[in-house]
């Protein structure tokens, strides 16, 4: 077996925020596409000594509500699942529609 090709910085980053500030797949492009940087969301994040605070999940939704006039993105993917799936089908496991191939066969 091949080795495993790892994530690019950009994207390994944004799976890690992720899963430290408890974000869904939906809230990840959000905040992508609003210019966050996941190195500085543990800032706008809601600590318990700051009450005031918005959780930072819903603080994204409501950021991108108001600069898009729109609850969810339009494309909503796994970054990881999907990132993995298209290596698989660019390596010829897969061909398009999923399914697997076998010694070059396409399965029938």
């Amino acid at each position: 077996m091949g080795k495993r090709k790892k994530l690019p910085p950009e994207l390994q980053a944004w799976i890690e925020a992720r899963k430290r500030f408890h974000l869904s797949h939906a809230q990840v492009p959000m905040a992508r596409e609003l210019g966050m940087n996941p190195k500085k969301l543990g800032g706008m994040a809601n600590h318990r000594h700051e009450p005031w605070k918005v959780p930072l999940p819903q603080y994204i939704e409501e950021l991108y509500f108001e600069r898009f006039r729109k609850k969810r993105p339009d494309n909503v993917r796994a970054g990881e699942r999907e990132e993995g799936k298209a290596a698989r089908t660019w390596r010829g496991i897969l061909d398009r529609a999923g399914r697997p191939t076998y010694c070059g066969q396409k399965h029938a």
